[in-house]
């Protein structure tokens, strides 16, 4: 058993390189959207390589990388919510109930994105770039609240979670979830 106030290992190194990988290649493929058109397919398809990996991860991986650990039912998450805006959230080791379905939101929003991105075509019009556009926008703004909310858990709970996301390290905290 791991002391309380110890640096633990909470996100695998897979987890960490998915995730800054994926940071990288949606920031490639959104500066690339309107003038290299082959980069922007090919950091698509990137991300999308990436997705089912995660997915894959998702199911078998380690215990803080796997879905049922931070994927939330209604009740817990609209309780942590309501407690976030109370200014009394508990701490989890993992991702909290917001953060979780955080992640899911965004992967699916990049799959819609990336999916639309190649059912496009070699077309410049149709409904499939208007979602792919729609889907896109929508990811931006997932991607700022996401950074938002990473900011507003860190100040609150006292931790660098951009460090952790790093390291893979958390303090641990007797009151943990």
């Amino acid at each position: 058993m791991v002391a309380e106030n110890q640096k633990v290992l909470v996100w695998d190194p897979f987890v960490r390189v998915f995730h800054w990988s994926l940071v990288l290649t949606y920031l490639v493929a959104w500066v690339s959207a309107e003038e290299w058109a082959s980069l922007h397919e090919q950091a698509g398809y990137f991300i999308l390589v990436l997705i089912g990996l995660r997915v894959v991860w998702g199911v078998i991986g380690t215990r803080h990388a796997q879905f049922r650990d931070f994927v939330y039912g209604r009740a817990t998450t609209i309780g942590y919510l309501k407690s976030l805006k109370a200014g009394t959230p508990r701490h989890y080791l993992g991702h909290n109930p917001a953060g979780g379905w955080m992640v899911i939101v965004l992967l699916l929003s990049l799959v819609v994105a990336g999916v639309s991105g190649i059912l496009i075509g070699d077309t410049e019009h149709g409904l499939w770039k208007e979602i792919h556009e729609a889907s896109a926008n929508l990811t931006l703004l997932l991607v700022v609240v996401h950074i938002s909310g990473v900011i507003a858990a860190s100040l609150m709970h006292g931790e660098n979670l951009v460090r952790a996301m790093l390291t893979g390290r958390k303090m641990r905290r007797s009151e943990d979830v």
